[in-house]
């Protein structure tokens, strides 16, 4: 008796209109889920948005209580000869544009405030105060960072008054020969406001606590 022939698998044949509503399927789902995404990606954002509002409501509380402890200290910084140009020449970023013009000049830098603008983030304004000295006519020298209308960094500084036989030129010569960025040419310098790092340092690092600078 032969062996009965095995029993073939009959393989299904594909249906045309059942894979493309499977696909139609599919396509639709991926549409849903994108969607959904979307509408979630826009609280996430709606979130992001009060929080930074949020935050920035928390800075500005807190930005004006510490007024009153920034005068405190600015007064008894006063009581220091020369605090500030210790200060600055003890920092590593700002004393590498001091020349001893410079810090001459900078012997009769009494006081130095920043203030930043009411919304924080859109800018704000360094002050430095001198005493009389034979350099320039000003009391007060400001710096002032901000956006303009489109949202770019700019800068603007007070013009220097120079006394008969003074200029940023002979205050700020560091090196002979040499091209380099002095305190004073940093001042009047705005060709790069977006990235003045001397500004950012003088605002976040020094200001906050410049006796760490000093001692």
């Amino acid at each position: 008796m032969s062996a009965a022939s095995p029993a073939k698998v009959s393989r299904k044949e594909p249906n045309s209109e059942h894979d493309g509503a499977t696909e139609e399927t599919c396509d639709k789902e991926q549409q849903e889920a994108i969607e959904h995404i979307d509408e979630v990606q826009n609280e996430i954002d709606r979130l992001i948005e009060q929080a930074s509002e949020d935050i920035l409501k928390v800075e500005q509380k807190y930005n004006k209580l510490r007024q009153p402890f920034y005068q405190k200290r600015s007064e008894l910084i006063a009581k220091i000869p020369n605090f500030w140009v210790t200060t600055f020449v003890n920092h590593p970023q700002v004393a590498a544009i001091l020349g001893e013009e410079d810090e001459e000049a900078l012997q009769y830098l009494k006081r130095v405030e920043v203030a930043e603008f009411e919304d924080i983030k859109s800018g704000y304004r360094i002050d430095f105060y001198f005493d009389e000295n034979p350099y320039f006519e000003n009391k007060i020298l400001s710096k002032e960072f901000h956006l303009n209308d489109t949202g770019d960094p700019v800068s603007k500084s007070s013009e220097i008054k120079w006394k008969p036989g003074e200029s940023p030129n002979k205050l700020g010569k560091k090196r002979p020969f040499e091209d380099v960025e002095t305190f004073f040419t940093w001042f009047t310098e705005h060709a790069d406001s977006g990235a003045d790092e001397v500004g950012e340092v003088m605002k976040d690092d020094i200001w906050p606590n410049p006796l760490q600078y000093y001692l």
